[in-house]
């Protein structure tokens, strides 16, 4: 399983020796200590490269996870994604940045002496896009006329982010992208119906909390009757088991409804 790192909101606490988030406020941004994580981490256990820092943005080395920016204000690291969330530091300095994870481990991190750790945060230029379009139909028979059904899931570029938690406890951003799904509806060479359909157009009938990390996932053509063209649409939340049925009827005159499958 890849260990997946995202937006993380960092609670700090200082160390008995001194750091310099004691020479600010408690609201105000601390830009020596953020200075003091430029570069690549490594875990202490593993050698592994977990975490990069550039400027006002952390990176993750899964490519699943989405970079997020970030500040240290007063005591707290604190990162900013589809959610905030806090970890306690435990010891920071130069080379050294501890901090403690939601479940309350220590994560024990130092400071790569080269940059040959940041082949690891290669792709976080831009998380992969993948172009396959897959294609589906069927054909049924409605009063002694033959039709046939389509269904064509492209992936797009718009990004759903999910937060989750990663092994080691902190909180994540992993990055999916949705589809656009065109149906249409032949008869013979006659184009009877054409639609793409997002998962937008549900926003009535799924609710929002669930809606937001979701993507629509899948499509089937179900039959033909005399109130239109009926598909069946599945919005799903990636990675989990959740997942809505929406009826969906492509009226003759042009018009689309939504009912919710129960």
């Amino acid at each position: 399983m890849y260990k997946r790192f995202s937006i993380i909101m960092l609670a700090v606490a200082l160390s008995s020796c001194g750091t310099p988030q004691q020479k600010t406020s408690a609201q105000e941004e601390n830009k020596e200590a953020k200075s003091l994580l430029e570069g690549i981490w490594l875990d202490d256990n593993t050698e592994a490269a977990l975490l990069r820092v550039k400027g006002d943005t952390l990176f993750y080395a899964d490519a699943a996870t989405a970079p997020v920016a970030f500040k240290i204000i007063g005591d707290s690291l604190i990162t900013y994604g589809a959610r905030t969330n806090g970890y306690k530091i435990e010891k920071q300095g130069e080379h050294i940045f501890w901090f403690h994870s939601a479940v309350g481990d220590v994560i024990r991190l130092h400071k790569a002496d080269t940059e040959n750790d940041s082949l690891a945060f290669i792709h976080t230029q831009e998380v992969p896009v993948y172009n396959e379009v897959i294609k589906k139909d069927s054909v049924v028979t409605f009063d002694n006329v033959r039709y046939r059904g389509y269904v064509y899931i492209n992936p797009s570029k718009i990004k759903v982010m999910r937060p989750g938690v990663s092994e080691e406890g902190l909180g994540v951003d992993n990055v999916y992208y949705d589809n656009i799904i065109h149906i249409c509806v032949y008869e013979g060479r006659k184009s009877l119906y054409a639609k793409d359909i997002t998962k937008q157009m549900f926003k009535d009938i799924v609710p929002d909390d669930f809606l937001q990390w979701a993507i629509l996932s899948d499509m089937d053509f179900m039959g033909v009757d005399s109130k239109g063209y009926h598909y069946q649409a599945t919005v799903c939340v990636p990675d989990d088991a959740s997942c809505y049925m929406v009826n969906i009827t492509a009226g003759k005159d042009g018009g689309l409804s939504f009912e919710l499958v129960r």
